[in-house]
């Protein structure tokens, strides 16, 4: 059972590129951020005919989160306990044959100090909050998305350069290790210790070719689904093919007796 994420910037815009690569991968489930369209503009027709449903929150032009399934989309859930009418689309959750996968686009903060840095930070709060009220580690429980934070050194290709920037500073970090203290495992590091690896490169300067790029988009789980965990990886070929988005996808597999054959 292979769930992955990718963060496609404009699912109508990419969309023959997330269809190419869900034909060649075909995997179960795959979480979207940045869909950046409502839901009656999401293509579920093109998605329908590779056999996929779909489950979205959207909005115009900015955000936005879909799954992607091969299988029934159980008990979905969208936005984070608390949140006002018209906030942005953000969080989607569903239960997909046997595993609560909780599907988020962390917000960017733009600079550290910054008015949506905060807002970054106390979302990040909130986050940790909704699996404190309504997870158990002994749940079959999935994080996935673009957390927009690059968790420790070893995920950035320039550790000198990225200090206390965004997506890197100190108070993200500590905010998201504040997550993963909840009890949650990062399914690439079980696989890849090894630095290099990334999912983000600036569309700038070559970043791409220079591999200088940041580790971003994650796939964490509870120990419940970690010891069914069987391998993990980023998927970097889609970021070098025409037009594409500035993020990879991530992959993580699953051996789960009874729930599927396949995918």
């Amino acid at each position: 059972m292979k769930i992955a994420t990718w963060n496609v910037n404009s699912v109508l815009a990419r969309l023959p590129l997330v269809l190419q690569w869900l034909d060649s991968v075909r995997p179960r489930v795959l979480c979207l951020q940045e869909t950046k369209c409502t839901d009656e503009r999401f293509p579920r027709a093109a998605f329908a005919e590779l056999g996929y449903e779909a489950e979205v929150f959207g909005q115009p032009t900015y955000n936005g989160v879909a799954i992607l399934s091969r299988s029934p989309c159980e008990k979905s859930q969208r936005g984070l306990p608390g949140d006002e009418d018209g906030a942005s689309a953000r969080v989607l959750a569903a239960t997909v044959a046997g595993v609560r996968v909780v599907n988020v686009y962390v917000p960017n903060g733009q600079a550290v100090g910054s008015d949506k840095y905060h807002f970054k930070l106390e979302w990040m709060g909130r986050l940790r909050q909704l699996f404190d009220a309504q997870y158990k580690t002994g749940e079959r429980v999935l994080l996935c998305g673009d957390f927009n934070v690059a968790p420790e050194e070893v995920d950035v290709h320039d550790v000198r350069l990225w200090a206390g920037r965004i997506l890197f500073s100190a108070p993200e970090r500590a905010a998201l290790r504040k997550i993963m203290d909840w009890g949650l495992i990062d399914t690439f590091r079980m696989y890849h210790t090894e630095g290099g690896h990334y999912s983000w490169w600036d569309y700038r300067a070559g970043s791409f070719r220079r591999n200088a790029g940041l580790r971003i988009d994650h796939i964490w789980v509870s120990p419940a689904l970690a010891k069914h965990c069987t391998a993990a990886w980023i998927d970097t070929r889609p970021r070098g093919w025409e037009r594409p988005s500035d993020h990879a996808p991530a992959v993580a597999e699953f051996k789960i007796k009874g729930k599927t054959k396949e995918g």
